[in-house]
C-alpha cells in the first residue's frame, strides 16, 4: 500500500461536501449509480473503436450490495475499470476552478436548503463522504490483468496498491456512519433507486450479504426471488410514449443526465421521421450555467444508436447558439461504429440537427405566447439565442421574431419583440431604429434619443455585448431596414418636416459657419468635422459615428482584446438653438478653447466614454463652478 496527501483543493472540496452541504444526503446513491451507468457506456463505446477489448458475453449489471453487520454498503458494475493511474487521476485531483465554483454555489444559496449541488462540479464520487467514514474503491480495468484499490478514511489523505477482484469493473464500498444505517434498508434503497435511478439502461440488482446461517427456507426463497429482479425498469425514457411517463421521471432523468438540482424549465420529447429515424428527449433548464460563455468547455446532446451509448456533448448536433439545451438523441440509422471524427461529416447528423433546432425553435414560438414564461426564457438565455442571427442564417428569419429589446419608450424591463415595434411604428417612420450602449442607462439618456421622441418614434436599445456584432447582421425586418440613430445622417418625421429641418439647419450652419471652424481646429484630431445636428432638441451637443464607423464601445472591446484598431474619428454635432452653444459661439481665445473642452467632454460623458483629459477637464470644471 502506498501513502498519498490529497491535493490542496481535494481537501478543501470534501470539506465542503461533509460540513456545509446539508441537504439530501440520499443523493451519494444516486451519483454513485451514475457513475456505475457512465462505466458500462464507456466500456462499450471503446469496445467499437479497440477490437482488445473484450465485453464477454455483454451481459452488463449494477450491483447494490449490503451488510447491515459490517455497516457498509457497496456498488459494483462490470464496465471499463481503472487502472492504477487512473484512479490516482480520477479520484485524487480535480480542478481548483470547480472547488471555487462550489464555494461560490454555495454562499449563494446559504439561509436556504441547499440543493444537489454535487455532481454538477464533476465530483459525484465525493458524495459518498457526506454518508460515510470510509470509502474503499477497487477496480480492474478491462483488457488487462491486475485489480488495483483506492481507500480513504478523510483523515487527510489516501492509500492505493495491488488488489484482487473477480472479473472487469468497479466496486465502491462504503462504510456508513451510525447516523446513516437507514441506507442499509432494502426497502430504502428500493425507494432511491425507484426515484433517482428507475430510467438506468443496465438492471440494478440488491444483495444481502450478512445472510443467517440459520436462514429459514421461506425467507431464503422470498430473498432470492426479491434479488433476482432489477431495481429499476430499466426502460429508456426516450423510447416510452410521453402519456406514459410522469412529470417527475423526465425531471429525475434530466437531473442524472445534467446534474442540475433543479427541474428543467422545459421538456420536449420528439420523434424524426422519414428521411432519417431518430427519438429526443430534450430539455431547456431553468437558468444558465456559468460555462455558458466559456469557449472551450463541453457542449452538446448524447447520442445513442439503438440504445448504444455512442458519446455525450456532441456538438454535431445542436448550434452553438442553442448550447444551453440539454438531452439525448437515439438514431437507428447511423453505424454502431461511428467515431467523433465521422459525425463531422455525416448527412444523417446534419439531417438531426436541422430536425432539432427546428423543434427547439418551434418550441420556443409555443412559449412566446405565454409572456410570463417567456420572459423567464428570456432573462437566462435570450443573450445567447440572439447569437443565431448571425451564424445561423437559414433560421434567422425566424430567430428575429423571438427577440427582445428594451426601447427608449418601454421601461418595463420585459422588451419588446420585433413585431411589436414595427405594428407600433407611426405612418411616417420607415425604418427600425436602434441605438447601441454598453448600459440601458446612459442609454436612456443619450442626447441621440431627443429628435425620435420629438417625432413620436420608439428606439431600441442594444445593450448587450452581442447586440454590436448583431447589429451589422440584423440589416431588416419585415422590409424594414435597421437605423443606428447615433450614425451618419439620420432624419424623423415626415417629408415635409425633414425638408422644413433641412433649410433651418443649412441657414444655422452658414450663420455659424466661422464657429464651427474655430471648433473644429481646436479640436483637432479628436474630430473629423463640427456640424450642426438635426437629431438634439434639449441637449448642446452630441458624437455620432459615420455611416460604416465602429461603434465606440465596439473599438474599447476589441482594444482590450489586444487587437490594433484604426482610430476612429467622429463628428461632434450641436444644438444650433441651445442658449449654451449661442454663449460659446461668441467667445474668443483661451476662454473659447476651454468652453469647447468642456462641450466635447460633456459629450462623451453623455453617452458612457471617459473624457480624453480627465485632470484638465476636473480642472476646467472647478474654474466653471467658481464663477
Amino acid at each position: 500500500m502506498q501513502k498519498h496527501e490529497f491535493k490542496a483543493e481535494i481537501a478543501e472540496m470534501l470539506d465542503l461536501v461533509v460540513n456545509s452541504l446539508y441537504s439530501k444526503k440520499e443523493i451519494f446513491l444516486r451519483e454513485l449509480v451514475s457513475n456505475a451507468s457512465d462505466a458500462i457506456d464507456k466500456a462499450k463505446f471503446a469496445s467499437l473503436t479497440d477490437k482488445t477489448i473484450d465485453l464477454g458475453h455483454g451481459d452488463w449489471k449494477i450491483e447494490i450490495a449490503v451488510d447491515k453487520t459490517a455497516k457498509t454498503l457497496m456498488v459494483s458494475d462490470n464496465g471499463i475499470g481503472m487502472n492504477l493511474e487512473e484512479l490516482e487521476r480520477n479520484l485524487g485531483t480535480i480542478a481548483s476552478s470547480g472547488t471555487k465554483a462550489f464555494r461560490k454555489a454555495l454562499k449563494e444559496k446559504e439561509g436556504s436548503d441547499l440543493p444537489e449541488l454535487i455532481g454538477q462540479f464533476g465530483v459525484g464520487f465525493y458524495a459518498a463522504f457526506m454518508v460515510a467514514d470510509k470509502v474503499r474503491v477497487i477496480s480492474k480495468k478491462r483488457g488487462t490483468d491486475e485489480a488495483f484499490m483506492w481507500e480513504s478514511d478523510m483523515t487527510g489523505g489516501y492509500s492505493t496498491g495491488s488488489s484482487q477482484r473477480e472479473g472487469f469493473g468497479t466496486s465502491v464500498m462504503i462504510h456508513l456512519k451510525n447516523e446513516y444505517e437507514e441506507y442499509l434498508d432494502e426497502w430504502r434503497i428500493r425507494e432511491l433507486v425507484k426515484k433517482y435511478s428507475d430510467f438506468i439502461s443496465y438492471p440494478i440488482n440488491y444483495r444481502k450479504v450478512d445472510i443467517p446461517a440459520d436462514e429459514k427456507e421461506e425467507d431464503r426463497k422470498r430473498r432470492e426471488e426479491s434479488e433476482a429482479k432489477p431495481l429499476n425498469t430499466m426502460t429508456a425514457l426516450w423510447k416510452r410514449a410521453k402519456k406514459d411517463v410522469k412529470d417527475e421521471e423526465y425531471a429525475e432523468f434530466y437531473k442524472h443526465l445534467t446534474h442540475d438540482w433543479e427541474d428543467p424549465f422545459e421538456t420536449i420529447v420528439f420523434s424524426g421521421e422519414g428521411q432519417v429515424e431518430f427519438k429526443a428527449l430534450l430539455f431547456i433548464p431553468k437558468k444558465a450555467t456559468m460555462e455558458l460563455y466559456m469557449p472551450n468547455q463541453k457542449r452538446g446532446l448524447s447520442l445513442y444508436v439503438r440504445n448504444v451509448f455512442i458519446g455525450d456533448d456532441i456538438e454535431m448536433l445542436l448550434p452553438s447558439y442553442l448550447r444551453f439545451v440539454k438531452g439525448v438523441v437515439d438514431s437507428s440509422d447511423l453505424p454502431l461504429n461511428v467515431s467523433r471524427e465521422m459525425l463531422q461529416d455525416d448527412a444523417i447528423i446534419a439531417k438531426i440537427k436541422s430536425a432539432v433546432t427546428a423543434k427547439i425553435l418551434s418550441t420556443l414560438e409555443t412559449l412566446k405566447k405565454d409572456e410570463k414564461k417567456f420572459n423567464e426564457f428570456w432573462a437566462a438565455f435570450g443573450t445567447v439565442l440572439k447569437e443565431g442571427v448571425c451564424v445561423d442564417y437559414s433560421n434567422a428569419e425566424r430567430i428575429k421574431k423571438l427577440l427582445k429589446w428594451p426601447t427608449a419608450r418601454n421601461d418595463s424591463g420585459k422588451g419588446v419583440f420585433l413585431e411589436d415595434y414595427v405594428k407600433d411604428m407611426g405612418s411616417e417612420q420607415k425604418d427600425i431604429y436602434y441605438l447601441l450602449s454598453e448600459r440601458e442607462d446612459d442609454a436612456r439618456k443619450a442626447p441621440q434619443l431627443e429628435a425620435a421622441r420629438k417625432h413620436g418614434c420608439d428606439v431600441l436599445l442594444f445593450c448587450d455585448p452581442v447586440d454590436e456584432y448583431l447589429a451589422e447582421q440584423l440589416r431588416e425586418f419585415d422590409g424594414k431596414k435597421f437605423v443606428d440613430i447615433a450614425r451618419g445622417d439620420v432624419s424623423f418625421g415626415s417629408e415635409a418636416e425633414q425638408k422644413a429641418e433641412k433649410d433651418a439647419n443649412e441657414k444655422a450652419s452658414a450663420e455659424m459657419k466661422g464657429f464651427l471652424e474655430a471648433m473644429k481646429s481646436e479640436l483637432g484630431e479628436k474630430v473629423s468635422d463640427v456640424r450642426v445636428s438635426t437629431r438634439l432638441t434639449d441637449s448642446p451637443c452630441c458624437l455620432v459615428a459615420k455611416e460604416n464607423a465602429l461603434s465606440p464601445s465596439m473599438i474599447r472591446m476589441m482594444k482590450a482584446m489586444k487587437n490594433d484598431v484604426p482610430e476612429e474619428k467622429r463628428i461632434l454635432e450641436l444644438n444650433a438653438s441651445h442658449p449654451l452653444v449661442k454663449k460659446v459661439s461668441e467667445m474668443k481665445g483661451e476662454e473659447l478653447s476651454d468652453a469647447v473642452t468642456l462641450l466635447y467632454d460633456s459629450a462623451l460623458i453623455a453617452e458612457g466614454s471617459p473624457v480624453t483629459d480627465g485632470a484638465r477637464f476636473t480642472k476646467l470644471l472647478s474654474a466653471l463652478m467658481l464663477k
